[in-house]
């Protein structure tokens, strides 16, 4: 087994670790304890560090779309979000419609 084999196995073994051990948590611990609050803030720290990262130093296809026309597709969900009431999949929608009309406008 390669390095890059065992590092994904360990990963995978951690992150299933991690699951079991929130299933179970969350099935005792209320809504509102502390430990829910961390692990909520957690997670929404790493997906902004994510769409971070695909904004910034975007790979494949991404890549190719300019620099403001993925500021303005960020823009533009955003406006979504505020306008439908934090709305995920409206927001969704709405950016990638500003990423995509941005990107045409470009050309």
């Amino acid at each position: 087994m390669s390095g890059a084999d065992l590092a994904l196995a360990l990963t995978v073994a951690a992150m299933l670790a991690l699951r079991g051990a929130g299933l179970l948590l969350g099935g005792v611990l209320r809504p509102d304890h502390p430990v829910i609050a961390w692990a909520a803030a957690v997670s929404v720290a790493t997906l902004a560090a994510f769409v971070v990262l695909a904004i910034a130093m975007p790979t494949g296809l991404l890549g190719t779309v300019p620099w403001s026309a993925r500021l303005a597709g960020v823009l533009a969900g955003a406006l979504g979000w505020r306008l439908f009431r934090g709305g995920l999949l409206p927001a969704l929608l709405t950016g990638l419609a500003g990423l995509l009309l941005s990107w045409w406008a470009l050309g």
